[in-house]
């Protein structure tokens, strides 16, 4: 790939071809029908602790000023119907990526949460910056190996904690399409 090669693909955008381009994310990290089948088999130790994971990454978010002030009401407190909404959110977002589906519809709704992030128009904070994407997709791999570790036998947990790591920078990847403008010419 050429000059523009992180904002075009091969000449075309990205957006106009989600499953392609998802596949191609995943191709090029080496998730393969393997990692899927495991990120699958492991969904349910990763779901029956949504709550939990929910509720740590944004009191996580509470800690730091940058990220809470998405979270805060007009009083300067924590914005707990706001943050409900957001749990929810994530959890469906566990949910859906549980699936290791790559289909024309996962790969829209991940651009859709990618766009939420990056041009949020309304509420408080603004658009969230890149690097909050990035640090909430690290926080979730580390929280996920965590439960990998306790629930599964050593030899699967590793086998977990990579396949879900391949499949999460594969998001990240397009959670990250709403920061990048268009290469110009449309070309690489």
């Amino acid at each position: 790939m050429g000059g523009h090669a992180a904002l075009t693909v091969s000449g075309w955008l990205p957006a106009t071809d989600m499953p392609r381009y998802v596949r191609e994310l995943c191709d090029f990290v080496g998730f393969a029908d393997a990692d899927a089948a495991i990120v699958r088999a492991s969904a349910p130790v990763v779901l029956e602790r949504e709550a939990e994971l929910t509720t740590a990454l944004y009191d996580h978010f509470l800690k730091y000023p940058e990220s809470a002030r998405f979270f805060l009401g007009a009083d300067g407190a924590p914005d707990t119907a706001r943050i409900e909404r957001r749990k929810h959110s994530l959890g469906r977002w566990l949910h859906e990526t549980a699936k290791a589906a790559v289909t024309l519809e996962s790969s829209y709704y991940l651009l859709a949460v990618g766009l939420s992030h990056s041009h949020r128009a309304t509420g408080p904070g603004g658009v969230v910056p890149a690097h909050l994407v990035v640090n909430a997709i690290s926080l979730a791999q580390s929280a996920l190996a965590g439960i990998f570790a306790a629930a599964l036998p050593p030899s699967r947990a590793l086998e977990a904690s990579v396949a879900w790591n391949k499949l999460l920078l594969g998001h990240l990847n397009v959670f990250l399409l709403g920061y990048l403008p268009p290469a110009p010419g449309g070309g690489a």
